[in-house]
């Protein structure tokens, strides 16, 4: 019942997005903290400084900005498969879903440099797939290299999706070396201005390449789970591993765009997984960016599958696992 619903698509369906995402953060509004609480605040990247300025170090504003922060990624993933259609069906399913996975990790409820790099790697994934069928040379890589680059200047390890471009051009183009070198330009550019602006204005470039070195590789961020955390990841682990399954079952029978995206889909997934297990600077705020491919394939699998009982009962368990851990993480 609670899948048929969330699969109309009217607005009650937005207000209930709304409200869910509203509880499953109660917890971090009666307990708001500041990034701090994670370690973010130590040798912050330009822009994501900005953004703990702008909440003037009060936890409650920080919580509630990155609560909007999760709202509008909630609207771009909605808004990405209105453009690029890869699900073929008008759905806020991968709202809802994003919205159920925010509350699986609660200590990450806070304002971190991930959420604002996520909002980024949405516009680029967009970017990408614009370069389907281009003819000629596709400068939408620029575009998407520029994005990646700028969500790096909120956090630094969102870099290493850079990749994408080349994993893009290998998907959707014929290898075109120039258009290799447009990317690389997009993510070189806004650190070249940041670099050249804080050194044309006496700023410490010394301190800010220092802080790029231990972001990416200095410091070990060493987060902690509880047990059942833990539980509700691996129970969700694995039916996000039966979806994935079934869509590689069916990829063969979708239109090709649709099959592209969904392939770098898996390598936002693949590189999100990479860099928590190789590098102890990204740790769980990298759930964000995870959690979009997540949210898609499991939305595949609700919105394709066609014996329904299955994709029921696996929307539904979402919402336990949600209430649970939200009850009975302490506080």
């Amino acid at each position: 019942m609670l899948l048929r619903k969330f699969r109309e698509t009217g607005p009650d369906i937005i207000v209930l997005i709304f409200i869910i995402l509203l509880v499953v953060w109660l917890r971090a509004f009666i307990h708001p903290q500041l990034p701090s609480a994670l370690g973010f605040d130590a040798s912050p990247m330009p822009l994501f400084r900005l953004l703990m300025e702008l909440t003037g170090n009060l936890p409650l504003i920080s919580v509630i900005l990155g609560f909007l922060l999760v709202l509008l990624i909630a609207f771009l993933l909605v808004s990405l498969n209105t453009a690029v259609f890869f699900i073929s069906e008008r759905t806020f399913l991968p709202a809802a879903v994003y919205v159920l996975l925010s509350g699986f990790i609660p200590q990450v409820q806070v304002l971190n440099p991930a959420l604002p790099a996520t909002v980024f790697l949405i516009l680029a994934i967009r970017k990408i797939m614009d370069s389907y069928k281009v003819q000629g040379t596709a400068f939408t890589f620029f575009d998407a290299g520029l994005l990646i680059s700028i969500g790096s200047l909120f956090y630094v390890s969102f870099i290493w999706f850079g990749l994408l471009l080349v994993i893009g051009i290998l998907i959707l183009r014929p290898v075109n070396f120039k258009e290799i070198i447009i990317s690389c330009i997009g993510l070189a550019t806004p650190w070249f201005i940041t670099i050249g602006f804080l050194y044309v204005a006496g700023g410490d470039v010394k301190s800010l390449l220092s802080g790029i070195s231990y972001n990416l590789f200095g410091w070990d961020a060493n987060s902690h789970i509880n047990w059942i955390v833990i539980t509700g990841l691996g129970i969700t682990g694995l039916i996000f591993l039966l979806c994935t399954l079934y869509l590689l079952s069916a990829i063969n029978m979708k239109r090709i765009k649709s099959r592209k995206t969904f392939v770098l889909l898996i390598w936002i997934f693949v590189i999100s997984v990479v860099i928590y297990l190789i590098f102890k600077p990204v740790s769980l705020e990298v759930f964000w960016i995870g959690a979009v491919p997540v949210s898609y394939i499991l939305t595949h699998y609700f919105v394709f599958k066609r014996e329904r009982l299955l994709p029921e009962i696996y929307f539904t368990a979402l919402f336990i696992l949600v209430a649970l851990i939200q009850v009975l993480t302490k506080y």
